[in-house]
């Protein structure tokens, strides 16, 4: 397993960063500013209660950050079932040899 595992890992990140630097000039928008927007259409003197500790440098950051997050949180996933689906086989299967 630990070398399939980097593997994969290692796909995922070139799949996430390569588009990246492929569509270099390109503005990958979110829901967020266009949330913003409509929020500012409706009430222009409205002050947001937070400020954001760090703000990515583009666009393109933030969106590499949400797909890495998604990535991490579908493995760790994909873990945690697979990893109770063994223990289960493993658990059914000594119940049955007895």
């Amino acid at each position: 397993m630990g070398k399939s595992w980097i593997i994969i890992v290692l796909l995922v990140v070139t799949l996430t960063v390569v588009p990246l630097f492929i569509n270099q000039g390109s503005e990958f928008a979110g829901a967020d500013g266009l949330a913003e927007e409509a929020i500012i259409e409706i009430n222009p003197d409205y002050q947001p209660w937070f400020a954001p500790l760090w703000e990515p440098p583009g666009g393109e950051t933030e969106s590499l950050l949400f797909a890495l997050q998604a990535a991490l949180g579908a493995g760790f996933l994909g873990y945690y079932v697979g990893l109770k689906r063994g223990r289960t086989k493993t658990e059914t299967g000594i119940m049955q040899s007895k």
